[in-house]
Order: structure tokens, then C-alpha cells, then sequence
């Protein structure tokens, strides 16, 4: 029998394999969060997420020079306050944790893309992500605490800024805050499709931001839908969001290839705090070959459309790239 196609010459070396790959990771693809708190000379691991800290503003400017020593073009940055109050004050404070972090980035590091989580889960003494009447979250009195914090970022030098609560109406209130007190130019990242997922434990401990009381599905999405997350993005598009997430990441390739496909907005995927856990854990036991399994799952999210990948294996994955340069 002669075989006319035969697809394995094109897979007969590493070089070949290399020429003709399909899906690239780059450094500059790569979001790194990161946690803030008060104090001094404190670097606290986050025990379910290995090689994750809280760190206070010294160490976080520490840590911000491996950032840029490996060539990650931005962090997302997310704080944890000194009090939380019923309203989340400390969300939008002048001074507040992340707007201190904020200013120490760009004091020392001013090429380094500085994006900020907006949202009042991490501030609140409730955990939740607005402000609580009886039990119930109130979505258009949150939107004015929303528009102060993303204005308060702004202020204070971020680049950019990414509401991850899911109010109905965020991105429109920010994007009108932003552009009426003079911070035209600082994009949006919105949230637009964030599921209440499973995949989110480990984050709530490092952020501190466990609901006490319930859950937060009656603003995050049912994660068996997709069309929903069509249509939260088409709104926030429309209200003047300029990029995307969907989050998370690894069980919802279907809604980064969807969202690219239809809106042809730069997307992000959130590799989240879940998904780093369990590749941790399952290295730490010797099941799994760490970089192999992490630049799979990354590759995979930019297979099906994602532009960037915030990721707190960016350091990990830096080193590697930068590696294979050399080899």
C-alpha cells in the first residue's frame, strides 16, 4: 500500500516538531497575581498553593525584581486589608493596601504592567462582593463602591483595572467613573464570564475572602451554562470593556474558544488558585511530571483562543521558556 500523506515525517524530530508547531507559550503572554497585606518582612505561604505568598509591601517589591528579571510583562494584584468593614472601605481607600502596592510598583518598576482586581470580597467582613441588606446583595449600591475602587487604582498609577465581582452594570460604571475624572486611557479587564466554581478554595484562603454566610451564586454563573457567558460578555463589551476573562480556565476552554470566536476581543484565561493546587499536590507525591502537566493545560487555553494567561505558575513557566532559549 503507498501512503501518500503520511503526518508522522512531520513529527520525526524535536526540530521539525518545533518548525511546524500550531500553539506557542511566551513570556509575554504571562499575568503573575499576586497578594499584598500590611506589615513588615512578612512572606507568608499560602499552604494549599506552594510558591504562593502574601507579601507585605518590602517583600512584594522584593519579589516584584524576579518578576521583572524573568520578563513577565504585568501583575495582577490583589490586597488584603488591615480591617474589613460591612462596606469595604478599604477597597477604595486613598491609602489602601493595593493602592500602596500599586504606587511601589511603579515607583521601582515603572515598565511593569500593574493591573489591579477590583472587587469588595477581600475588604468586607461578610466575604461577600457587594453590599449586604438582609441576606441579600445589592447590586446597584455596590456600583458606586466598584467605581471609587477602580478610580482609587487609577489614581494611584494602575495601568489597568479588572472588576471581578459580576454586578450587573459594573464595567459601565467604572468605565463612565474613569472617563469622567480624567483616566480615559486605563483599560478594562472585566470578569465577564466568571463562573461559582469549585476551583476556587485555595484563592479564598490566600485572599481571605470565604463568604460567611452562603454562597455567591446569585452573582457568579451557573457553571452548566454557556450562552450566559455569551451574553455577560456581550454586555460588558458594550458597556466599554476592552478585554476579557473567563475564569476559570481549565474546565471552560469551550467558553475562551466561544468568547474569541465571537467578539474577537483579546481574552485572558484564569489558570486559577484550584487548578495550580492539584498539579502542586500531585507533583509533591511524584504522580505527575510538573512542567510537562502546566505547560499542557497552559497551551491548551492558548489552543482554544486565549490571548493571555494569568497563571500562578508564571514564574515557573518564565524559567522554563527562558531555559529552552538556551538549550
Amino acid at each position: 500500500m503507498e501512503l501518500k500523506r503520511r503526518p508522522r515525517r512531520l513529527r520525526a524530530s524535536e526540530t521539525i516538531r518545533r518548525m511546524v508547531r500550531e500553539n506557542h507559550l511566551r513570556i509575554d503572554d504571562l499575568i503573575y497575581p499576586m497578594f499584598v497585606m500590611p506589615g513588615q518582612k512578612q512572606r507568608v505561604e499560602v499552604s494549599s498553593m506552594p510558591g504562593v505568598y502574601n507579601f507585605s509591601l518590602d517583600e512584594f517589591v522584593i519579589a516584584l525584581g524576579e518578576v521583572v528579571k524573568l520578563g513577565i510583562p504585568a501583575v495582577l494584584l490583589f490586597g488584603l486589608p488591615e480591617s474589613k468593614d460591612s462596606v469595604g472601605s478599604g477597597a477604595y481607600h486613598e491609602h489602601g493596601i493595593v493602592q500602596e502596592a500599586v504606587r511601589l510598583a511603579k515607583q521601582h518598576y515603572p515598565e511593569l504592567y500593574v493591573i489591579t482586581d477590583v472587587c469588595l470580597c477581600e475588604y468586607t467582613d461578610h466575604g461577600h462582593c457587594g453590599i449586604i441588606d438582609q441576606g441579600r446583595i445589592l447590586n446597584d449600591p455596590t456600583l458606586d463602591l466598584l467605581a471609587k475602587t477602580a478610580l482609587s487604582h487609577a489614581r494611584a498609577g494602575a495601568d489597568m483595572v479588572a472588576p471581578s465581582d459580576m454586578m450587573d452594570g459594573r464595567v459601565a460604571a467604572i468605565r463612565e467613573t474613569l472617563d469622567r475624572e480624567g483616566y480615559s486611557h486605563v483599560p478594562i479587564m472585566a470578569y465577564s464570564a466568571k463562573f461559582a466554581s469549585g476551583f476556587y478554595g485555595p484563592f479564598r484562603e490566600a485572599a481571605g475572602s470565604a463568604p460567611q454566610f452562603g454562597d455567591r451564586r446569585t452573582y457568579q454563573m451557573d457553571p452548566p451554562n454557556g450562552n450566559e457567558a455569551m451574553l455577560e460578555t456581550a454586555l460588558d463589551i458594550e458597556e466599554g470593556a476592552d478585554l476579557i476573562i473567563v475564569k476559570p480556565a481549565l474546565a471552560f476552554g469551550d467558553i475562551i474558544y466561544r468568547t474569541k470566536e465571537r467578539f474577537g476581543l483579546p481574552v485572558a484565561a484564569y489558570n486559577v488558585s484550584g487548578e495550580y493546587a492539584m498539579v502542586k499536590a500531585a507533583s509533591a507525591q511524584g504522580w505527575i511530571d510538573e512542567k510537562r502537566i502546566v505547560m499542557e493545560a497552559l497551551v491548551s487555553m492558548k489552543r482554544a483562543g486565549a490571548d493571555l494567561l494569568i497563571t500562578y505558575h508564571a514564574l515557573d513557566v518564565a524559567r522554563w521558556l527562558k531555559e529552552e532559549e538556551h538549550l
